[in-house]
């Protein structure tokens, strides 16, 4: 059935009046308006008559007669009306059972979750229909292989984001390189990982109950006007079921519902349920990631170290790779030179010009000056040999150094792994415990 009253014109009128008068009463104490609605019913159309079942219930009097009216024109919009309006209402307790599985309809991993749907689900989830309604989510969403229509990383990413590329451990802080080999980079990574993922799942069971609970109704504000999708969802369901205007919003999918509400910031309610579905996943990654930090350190590592490659073994860098690095080093610090005939050549023709002096005593001056010149040059080469010399010795003294101190590292690091292993083991185990309490704890 439609809620388009453009037939009747007039009645139409009267019933958005007070249907939008009825709802900001509903968010704003819980009760209905103090005048009795001033409509009349319109053949064909459901939301007359379920307004005059709501305002029935609220009064504490029997609904049976407009709600049996509604229902028989549109079972599922007048469940839907009903059971948000309540829950808006902070009354969510006097629903029937039945109308809760009516207004929701089928959840289905092919279609996507519709605003009804999720409104019922967010006010659920806050309590709004006590632990059934609650337990009626999980339900739906137990019947649906949900965890499989997502990659690991996804719902892993959406529980504990803005993981970093690499963990250093204490023991490698000196040594940041080491801690980018795989061999060494999977335990500590794994470790990390985990003891995020039980803060996160720390976070959301630890959320109060008492805090957010929401036998207080669902009210709007001006900051979160009843035409936003965000807290206000039943709200603005509401309005869109009346006819009162109002975007509807995009349709998500069930799975992107579940990650949005892993997500740091959530609401605490939505999280605990989504934290349930995703809950079989996070077991068998925190035993996966268990594993990993038990992995044992290799016996070798080949790490750069001054951009030659070295060998690190526990009893020491490996001869081989050492010398090879050091030849590189003294080859790289040692440019190759040519006999200094540039030196040579200036004495050899001063000699020669002071030899002749003998005959043109002129030649004597030009003679000692090439001499000098000569020997100048001399002077540089070896003062640049030396240079040499103390560069390559700083940098072998430099790589012996560095290769010591990488090798203790790998020792501490070994030792850390111990530690490291069992840390992970209590998380794990916290974890589970945490996962076992399923969304009641918050």
């Amino acid at each position: 059935m439609s809620t388009d009253l453009t037939a009747s014109p007039q009645a139409g009128a009267e019933l958005q009046r007070y249907t939008e008068a009825l709802l900001s009463h509903l968010a704003a104490s819980g009760a209905a308006p103090p005048a009795p609605p001033a409509f009349r019913d319109i053949p064909g159309h459901w939301l007359p008559a379920a307004v005059e079942a709501l305002v029935t219930i609220l009064a504490g009097e029997d609904p049976l007669e407009p709600l049996s009216r509604a229902a028989g024109r549109d079972q599922q919009n007048t469940a839907l009306f009903l059971c948000l309006s309540l829950a808006v209402a902070g009354q969510g307790d006097r629903i029937h059972a039945s109308w809760l599985g009516t207004a929701f309809g089928e959840l289905s991993l092919e279609r996507p979750v519709t605003h009804g749907q999720r409104a019922l689900w967010l006010a659920a989830a806050r309590g709004a229909y006590g632990p059934a309604g609650k337990i009626f989510v999980l339900r739906k969403l137990d019947a649906l292989a949900v965890p499989q229509q997502a990659e690991v990383p996804d719902w892993l990413q959406a529980l504990a984001p803005g993981e970093p590329s690499v963990v250093v451990p204490t023991s490698l802080v000196d040594f940041p390189e080491l801690a980018e080999i795989p061999e060494l980079a999977r335990p500590a990574q794994a470790a990390a990982r985990l003891a995020r993922l039980r803060a996160r799942c720390t976070e959301i069971t630890s959320a109060r109950q008492a805090e957010r609970e929401s036998r207080a109704p669902l009210t709007n504000n001006a900051a979160a006007p009843a035409t936003t999708w965000a807290e206000d969802e039943p709200l603005a369901v509401l309005r869109a079921l009346s006819g009162l205007g109002g975007h509807s919003g995009p349709l998500g999918s069930l799975t992107g519902h579940l990650l949005d509400d892993l997500r740091p910031g959530a609401d605490p309610h939505l999280a605990a349920i989504a934290l349930h579905v995703a809950a079989p996943i996070l077991r068998v990654v925190a035993d996966e990631l268990v594993a990993e930090t038990r992995l044992t350190p290799p016996d070798s590592v080949t790490v750069p170290m001054l951009g030659h490659p070295l060998i690190l073994q526990p009893e020491g860098p490996d001869p081989d790779s050492m010398a090879e690095a050091e030849r590189a080093i003294v080859a790289d610090g040692v440019p190759p030179r040519r006999r200094p005939w540039d030196a040579y050549l200036p004495i050899a023709l001063g000699v020669v010009a002071v030899i002749c002096a003998l005959f043109a005593w002129p030649l004597a001056v030009a003679g000692v000056a090439l001499a000098g010149f000569g020997g100048w040059r001399l002077l540089r080469r070896r003062q640049a040999e030396q240079s040499d010399a103390t560069y390559v010795a700083a940098r072998l003294s430099e790589l012996k150094e560095l290769a010591d101190g990488a090798v203790w590292a790998l020792h501490a690091y070994a030792r850390e792994a111990d530690r490291r292993a069992e840390a992970a083991a209590i998380d794990a185990a916290e974890l589970t415990r945490l996962l076992r309490r399923g969304p009641r704890a918050a």
